[in-house]
């Protein structure tokens, strides 16, 4: 699946890397030229900087071609452009949106072109339940079309995995951790890389069970 995801905040970032590591082919693009170096490097997916309000910059980026769009930007008013552009300019198949305002509710629809809208408090793993069409360790989620599962853990000090590294955590047979989460900043992971309390790791597995990756990190 061709995802574009506009806005490459916190919540950008951990969208592009979950959807990444399942398999799709993903475009995360920001008019924040600094924010897109910042990430170069540390996710595996095409980063392009410029303005996903401008139907040029949107084609660019692959918008023709897409078959999914997520707007995920602070502003609620870009991100009806965006979608607006997305569904009626481009005949994107279905296209998300966040409400940063709970007042704007009413404004994300399919007159906007937004097939999806998801509300800023709602939690990553049901965002991208939504875009794509399911305690510490969170419920699993099941991306139909790759034919995965996505669970999130967070590490606290009474994990066992706290102060190991990733090489040293015995993960169950397909199973790969997506990205961790640290201080707010998506890193690509590293297998010498050592968890620290506070960290919440996105893992994408073939067949493993929220229990078992409980039992690995908990």
């Amino acid at each position: 699946m061709k995802v574009l995801i506009a806005g490459a905040g916190r919540l950008g970032t951990q969208i592009a890397q979950v959807l990444a590591a399942a398999g799709n082919d993903v475009v995360l693009v920001d008019i924040d030229d600094d924010r897109i170096t910042e990430l170069e490097g540390r996710l595996p997916v095409r980063l392009l900087a410029g303005d996903a309000c401008e139907p040029a910059f949107l084609e660019h980026a692959g918008a023709l071609t897409a078959d999914l769009v997520i707007a995920t930007t602070g502003d609620d008013e870009d991100n009806l452009v965006i979608s607006f552009l997305a569904k009626r300019r481009f005949a994107v198949p279905r296209v998300a949106a966040r409400v940063n305002d709970a007042e704007n509710n009413w404004l994300f629809d399919q007159n906007w072109g937004v097939d999806t809208a998801v509300p800023v408090a709602m939690p990553l793993i049901s965002l991208i339940e939504e875009a794509t069409g399911a305690a510490d360790t969170v419920a699993l989620l099941r991306l139909s079309k790759a034919g995965v599962d996505v669970i999130e853990t967070a590490i606290t000090a009474r994990s066992r995995a706290a102060g190991r590294t990733l090489a040293e955590i015995p993960l169950p047979e397909g199973t790969v951790v997506a990205t961790v989460v640290r201080e707010g900043r998506p890193t690509v992971p590293a297998s010498g890389m050592r968890l620290r309390p506070g960290d919440e790791l996105l893992l994408v597995s073939h067949a493993a069970t929220e229990q078992e990756i409980r039992a690995a990190f908990q």
